[in-house]
Parts: C-alpha cells; structure tokens; sequence
C-alpha cells in the first residue's frame, strides 16, 4: 500500500499533468478556428475549380491529345501514395487513422502485384509508416519549421510530386489525408490526383457554357498541374483543421481523465490518513489503558 507521502507527490504529479493538458487544449481551440476558417474559406474555390476542370475533361474525353496528367500513361502498375500527416503528436488517432488507410491501400496494391513508391508529408506518418513499409519510402517532406501553411508549401509538394511523374518513377498518385467535419469526426480520405480523376457531378455543364480559346486540351495542359498544387493545398488546410480538433478532443478527455483520477487518488489519500489517525488512537489508548 503506497505511503501517504508517495499519494500526495502523486496527486501533485496528476494535478500539474492537467494544467499542462488543459492549457493544449485550450491552445488547440485558438488555432482551431483560425484552421477551420481557412479550410472552409478554401472548400468554394477547390469546388468550383474541380467542377470546370471536370467539364473540361468530359469534353476532351479519351482523345489522343488529351494532356499526360489527364489520360495518365496508359498503366498502373507502379503507385505513389502520398501521406499527408501532422510533424507532431498528441491528437488522438488522427494520425494513426490516415496511417492505417495508407497502409491498408499499400499492402492491396503490393497484394494485387503492384509497385509502391511512399512519400510522406509529416514525421508522424513517416514514423508509423517506415515499420512495415519502410523499404517502399522515398521521400519525406519536412513542415516542422512552417508555422502556418501556405500556398507555397502546398506548389514545393506539388513540384516534387510532378517531377516524380515527368521522371516516369510512377503511373498513379494518390494522397492521403483527413477531412474535416467537426471537432470529434475527421475522416481518413484518399482521392486521386494523377491521373487527374474528377467527379462527374461537379460537371455543371461549363464546357456546354463557354467556348474556350485557346482548345480545351491547352488549357487543361496550364491547369492540370494547378489543379494538382490546388489539392495538396486543399489536403492540407483539411489536415490543419482535423489535427488541431482532434487535438482539441484528445486534451479535453485527458483533462478529464486526469480530474477523475485526483479525485480517486484524493478519497485514497483520506482514507489512508484516516487509518493511519486510527492506528495512533488505539497506540495511545492501549498505552494509557497499559498504565
């Protein structure tokens, strides 16, 4: 049974624990809204982007001069899986989740005879990837220093992703990374960016609209590899809003935790004091009695 000194430098420890979790917490709600604002300020433009980008290319089509980016290489047997994650932890399974999305899409691919290329955005993907799929990594993109990300960040990863692909290193990139929804839901996503995939629903019939000029395949030829930096930055304003709210969620529920257990070790403490006041008691009663 532990003593009453080791209860109390106990309490002591879970108390200055939970001052540490509720400042996080209250830290990640500040950037919270700023990291929401910004990904909610970014979904119209990406909307709208996607939707002429997806008129363009129904009326393209399959023709031969559709731009690479758009008709791909005509294979797919070589897979770059782009794992976006955060460079710092204690946010819950926010990082954990996306990892496991990566992986499970990985070991289908190698399962289905495919190569796997990894490039990781974010240490803490690096760090869980590497221990079963280390062999497949080839690159990583370093954000510890980037305070708040931007544009530019977003064109360096888009670069590096379209230069693998002008190299012919891969057929098929995807990203991976978690769509914000709410402090307590973000959802591990994977979408497609070469080749360019749109959905059909975004064709709001732009191309039936407008008679473009120059022809419809120079223009997705300008835009394509836009559309590609437009989104990784997407991705990563959505990964900036689903780490500072699961960070948010996880603070709040060790706070709680660590509350509950003060409590429990604080009825411990005073029970044991009281048995120790107890034990004194009947010490000097049974010597008085003894006299």
């Amino acid at each position: 049974m532990p003593s009453l000194k080791d209860l109390k430098n106990r309490i002591e420890s879970v108390k200055s624990t939970r001052k540490i979790t509720k400042a996080m917490q209250m830290v990640a709600a500040a950037k919270l809204r700023r990291a929401q604002e910004a990904a909610e300020q970014s979904r119209p433009y990406t909307e709208r982007f996607n939707a002429v980008m997806s008129g363009l290319a129904a009326s393209v089509g399959g023709s031969d001069s559709a731009p690479k980016l758009l008709s791909g290489t005509g294979n797919d047997q070589v897979h770059l899986l782009v794992l976006m994650t955060s460079e710092r932890g204690l946010c819950g399974g926010f990082n954990t989740n996306i990892t496991k999305l990566a992986r499970a899409h990985a070991k289908d691919l190698i399962a289905a005879g495919k190569e796997v290329k990894i490039l990781t955005v974010g240490k803490k993907g690096r760090d869980q990837i590497k221990r079963e799929l280390g062999k497949h990594l080839i690159g990583h993109v370093d954000l510890t220093e980037v305070k708040r990300v931007g544009y530019a960040d977003a064109q360096g990863i888009a670069k590096d992703i379209l230069g693998r692909f002008d190299a012919g290193e891969f057929d098929v990139a995807t990203i991976f990374y978690a769509q914000f929804v709410n402090v307590v839901t973000q959802i591990p996503t994977a979408q497609q960016v070469i080749p360019a995939k749109f959905d059909d629903s975004n064709a709001d019939g732009a191309s039936a609209l407008f008679d473009y000029e120059p022809s419809e395949e120079a223009i997705l030829a300008d835009l394509l590899p836009r559309g590609v930096a437009t989104q990784v930055f997407a991705a990563l304003l959505e990964n900036g809003a689903s780490e500072q709210g699961a960070r948010m969620s996880a603070m709040d529920n060790a706070t709680r935790n660590a509350g509950e257990m003060i409590d429990k070790l604080t009825i411990e403490f005073n029970r044991s004091r009281q048995a120790v006041i107890t034990n004194e008691l009947i010490e000097i009663i049974s010597g008085a009695e003894a006299l």
